[in-house]
């Protein structure tokens, strides 16, 4: 893959810097965040700013340049992505390593004195805006707000922002009305005394009205914001998708309901100055409840005598706990995708060894064989299909110039989704498709040990996913080995395929405790560098858990797997296995034959039946097998020579009798 050459279009940006026409007053560094007003952390083409900039497309970095420097701030999920697609011209900054400085502390050290620091007050979370701007001004620096964006006016061919048709979801898929989802929210806003709600994440939007959308890829969302009054719906949208009439009805923007019910239809662009009017007309004591990840130049069109503000949202933390509805749709979701997986997996098992398939064709013919299942939308994400050295790029994407070929010499890793209307996919499988190293088993069976102490662990109701974390890693741990990511996400209910509040990570505070109904991912990995890269992901519901005790009546909550894909024993090395593993396991791959193969004779998949019959072959364990052979083969060896010996006592005692 060839870096971008970013020359000439820095050399663009730094005159802008300068430029009375797009500044009041030269900037001396200039910030470019890489999600999009809505603080998403997929964004459409047109929002693309930081890879347009500086090549690197991976879906979480910051970049910052200065009159002398170009530095770009990414997490160990892209390093070797991000250093392969940015020129000499960029400095990358390992996040969450022990010498990596802040953005902050990296501009005190860069700065001359008395610097200003531009960004665009759209793009930039209230938060992290308050934390910077503290540290930059203890320095003599200033955090400034640039109100045009200054890499919109360098980027000569952006893409004009998306504004396509809007999806309707009934009740089967939802299991609550938009209005009850209203009454909710009212109630939540009334218990803290505010009068009026700004929802800023699409998919928090999207959840509330139980609408999807396609202005973003991968992610059912579109441009959006709301403002929810004690008496007033106000939906800030673009385009005539609004005439749609399945739209109005859903909505029921024609019919005469109580005023309370009635959506105010509003032009996308006008959620500023709305809100500005809000917060001017407020009252002492009145308030206006707004995210912390909300926009800064959102969160400062309200008086901060007014702001109410929160890391969660109570439609975020609502969104992540399912009903029953929504946990049964996911459920069909996940056993739909299994069918198509086992379809792709008995398909490349004939394929790989003609050497005719690619990464992108692995990756296209799952795509194939989703679509060919009921209510499927799209994907939930950019397929990562990569075999050798790129399954250690961790969030790889294959390309054409760095597509490999599949074959039996190499592992090859699988990490994709689905969207489909009944709910959300993530699974990931690490395959050989010939004979694997003694060495490749070991560490995959040490991510595998990793991958069941997370999905089989027991805790207190109140845990927070962090504490989960290093359960993955233990085994990895104890040879020296480890991964740079986080072990979990949570997963939207045919939303976004990363959601929060919850999930399981070495970072402390990125998470809200884990409740009954919430959906995560379990994916502890392995990469070694130019290599191989060895994955286990399942998507888990948190359920209630039976215990022997329940100390302070707390009660306990453990995960049952929603994904049902095998996991290829050939790649396990069963000696390194507890029974207790071993167990697990083979109690997996029971389900897995028992609810993925019924569907599969169901729509007469049965070649992918006969393939997921041979996948979930109960392991044992080697010695005890090899024991247990001696020991009946001892017994046996007794019983027969018992016998002989009665069998000659009796000729004996007959030939004396004859005697």
């Amino acid at each position: 893959m060839s870096p971008k050459i970013t020359t000439e279009l820095l050399k663009q940006l730094r005159q802008v810097m300068k430029s009375p026409k797009y500044v009041q007053e030269p900037v001396q560094a200039y910030i470019v965040p890489s999600g999009d007003a809505h603080q998403s952390e997929y964004i459409a083409p047109c929002d693309c700013r930081r890879a347009f900039i500086s090549g690197f497309d991976g879906s979480a970095g910051t970049a910052i340049i200065t009159e002398q420097h170009a530095a770009m701030w990414t997490d160990g999920r892209y390093f070797l992505q991000a250093a392969n697609q940015m020129d000499n011209n960029w400095t990358l900054m390992k996040m969450g390593l022990k010498d990596t400085p802040t953005q902050e502390d990296w501009l005190v050290s860069v700065l001359p004195e008395g610097s200003k620091v531009g960004v665009d007050p759209f793009i930039i979370p209230a938060d992290q805006w308050k934390r910077m701007s503290k540290v930059l001004r203890s320095a003599g620096h200033d955090l400034v707000p640039i109100k045009e964006n200054l890499i919109d006016t360098i980027w000569t061919d952006c893409p004009q922002r998306p504004c396509k048709p809007l999806i309707t979801l009934d009740l089967n898929y939802t299991g609550v009305s938009w209005r009850d989802k209203i009454v909710a929210l009212r109630s939540k806003m009334a218990e803290r005394k505010v009068l009026w709600f700004v929802v800023t994440a699409l998919d928090e939007v999207a959840w509330l009205f139980n609408l999807r959308g396609s202005d973003v890829e991968y992610n059912p969302v579109f441009f959006a914001y709301a403002v929810i009054g004690m008496n007033t719906i106000r939906l800030f949208i673009d385009g005539d998708r609004m005439m749609d009439p399945a739209v109005r009805e859903h909505l029921q923007l024609d019919s005469t309901l109580e005023p309370e019910f009635k959506i105010q239809v509003m032009p996308y662009g006008s959620i500023l100055t709305e809100l500005q009017a809000v917060g001017a007309s407020l009252s002492p004591k009145e308030k206006v409840w707004l995210s912390d990840k909300a926009s800064y130049a959102l969160t400062e069109a309200v008086p901060k005598a007014y702001q109410y503000l929160t890391p969660y949202t109570p439609i975020c933390i609502a969104k992540a706990v399912k009903n029953v509805s929504e946990t049964e749709g996911m459920r069909r979701a996940h056993v739909k995708d299994a069918v198509a997986l086992c379809e792709l997996f008995n398909w490349l098992e004939k394929e790989v060894p003609k050497g005719t398939v690619t990464e992108i064709t692995a990756a296209d013919k799952a795509e194939e064989f989703r679509s060919q299942q009921k209510d499927f939308v799209e994907l939930s994400f950019a397929t990562i299909s990569s075999t050798g050295p790129n399954g250690a790029i961790i969030h790889y994407k294959p390309v054409p110039e760095t597509n490999r070929t599949l074959s039996v010499n190499e592992i090859y890793l699988l990490d994709s989704g689905a969207q489909y209307k009944d709910g959300t996919t993530d699974v990931t499988r690490t395959m050989h498709f010939g004979t694997p190293s003694a060495y490749e088993k070991e560490c995959f069976t040490y991510v595998l040990k990793g991958h069941i102490a997370v999905s089989a662990a027991i805790f207190p109701n109140g845990t927070k996913g962090h504490l989960l974390d290093s359960f993955a890693r233990s085994a990895l741990w104890d040879c020296g080995l480890d991964y740079l990511h986080g072990t979990g996400h949570g997963v939207g209910s045919f939303l976004n395929v990363h959601e929060g509040p919850c999930g399981i990570s070495y970072k402390t505070f990125a998470d809200e405790p884990l409740e009954a109904g919430m959906i995560v991912s379990d994916e502890p990995g392995y990469y070694e560098d130019g290599s191989f890269g060895i994955r286990i992901e399942n998507v888990v519901l948190v359920i209630p858990a039976e215990t022997k005790y329940n100390f302070k009546n707390r009660g306990s909550l453990t995960f049952e797997p929603l994904t049902l894909v095998p996991i290829q024993t050939k790649m396990i090395d069963v000696s390194l296995l507890t029974q207790k593993e071993l167990n697990w396991v083979n109690d997996y791959h029971q389900k897995c034959r028992e609810v993925i193969g019924a569907e599969l004779e169901r729509q007469g998949r049965l070649e992918a039946l006969q393939w997921l019959i041979r996948e979930t072959e109960p392991l044992i364990r080697v010695l005890i097998y090899f024991f247990s052979v001696c020991f009946s083969w001892v017994v046996s060896v007794f019983i027969s020579a018992g016998k002989r010996k009665k069998k000659k006592k009796k000729e004996r005692k007959a030939s004396f009798c004859q005697v």
